[in-house]
């Protein structure tokens, strides 16, 4: 049996496709973006993954060593201390940051008199660059015409929670916009039913609000964490590595043997292991939290 033909066949139109009933973009429009991404993202990272298996001083063509590298790489008494310097740093930079953005963020996305205003305060510090805001903060820590007399940047302490101080206070906004986003998807009729039960303020927010939060916390952890393993200028401008090798981290690491023993393809293996670091860690976190299994385009729903 024939069927019979559509209004669009018996119209002369021919019939559209599903995504183009839908009014879904052609896969096209994507292409610039994959470009971009491929050409300066995905390239840079083959070609650092090949130096990593040579030995290039910057000048020449690069010699291949094998895995002489990578061995170095785990053999190599400063990767251990940079790594866990590396750890520590992320951890207690995801700390200090997510209880902040986050309380900022659900504070934000209320109804509250000038929040836009104070909204767009709080964003200030993310839109200057991390070289600006690493200088302005070492004038302002310098022991001798400081706003601090004292040589906060002298000790291996202080060191390091300066530049935790530092980068929260550059990406804080950042991370509370994201919440305030996921924040203002919540249903209000949990809290108007919440409200009834009488639950107050706070059991809301703990009962609430952060169990419909759970993905946003994900988004903004993996970029806290990716963040944290690419941590450069802070510590370069802030300390160099210092009081010795105390702030030495990870990318920090990479610099010297690029930028100052140019052993290029030391360096190369030492931000390849740090891409794989990342990418790891990032499936762990959205495999452990189920983020990967979310349909809903809505928080709370």
């Amino acid at each position: 049996m024939v069927p019979e033909p559509g209004p669009a066949e018996a119209a002369g139109r021919p019939r559209r496709s599903g995504a183009a009933r839908a009014g879904r973009p052609h896969a096209a429009w994507a292409l610039p973006g994959v470009l971009f991404f491929g050409f300066f993202a995905v390239v840079p990272m083959g070609l650092a993954f090949y130096l990593s298996f040579t030995s290039w001083d910057g000048l020449g063509d690069p010699k291949p060593v094998g895995l002489a590298n990578w061995q170095k790489l785990i053999e190599d008494d400063r990767m251990v201390q940079s790594l866990w310097l590396t750890v520590l740093l992320t951890a207690v930079s995801w700390a200090f940051q997510t209880v902040i953005a986050l309380l900022l963020g659900v504070w934000a996305a209320g109804r509250q008199r000038n929040r836009a205003v104070l909204s767009a305060i709080f964003f200030v510090p993310f839109l200057l660059s991390s070289t600006a805001i690493a200088l302005l903060f070492y004038a302002l820590l310098d022991p001798n015409f400081g706003i601090i007399q004292q040589n906060i940047l002298g000790s291996s302490s202080g060191a390091f929670l300066a530049i935790v101080f530092v980068g929260g206070w550059q990406f804080i906004p950042f991370h509370t916009l994201i919440y305030q986003g996921g924040a203002r998807q919540i249903p209000e009729v949990l809290y108007q039913a919440a409200a009834i039960d009488g639950a107050g303020r706070y059991r809301q927010f703990f009962s609430i609000t952060l169990p419909q939060l759970r993905h946003t916390i994900t988004t903004s952890t993996v970029l806290m964490v990716v963040g944290s393993l690419t941590y450069f200028e802070t510590v370069l401008i802030l300390t160099k590595g210092g009081p010795g090798t105390d702030t030495a981290i990870l990318p920090y690491l990479m610099y010297e043997a690029g930028f100052k023993s140019y052993d290029f393809g030391y360096a190369s293996a030492i931000a390849s292991f740090l891409v794989l670091v990342a990418t790891v860690l990032s499936l762990i976190l959205v495999r452990l939290t189920g983020f990967g299994g979310m349909r809903s385009t809505r928080e709370g729903m």
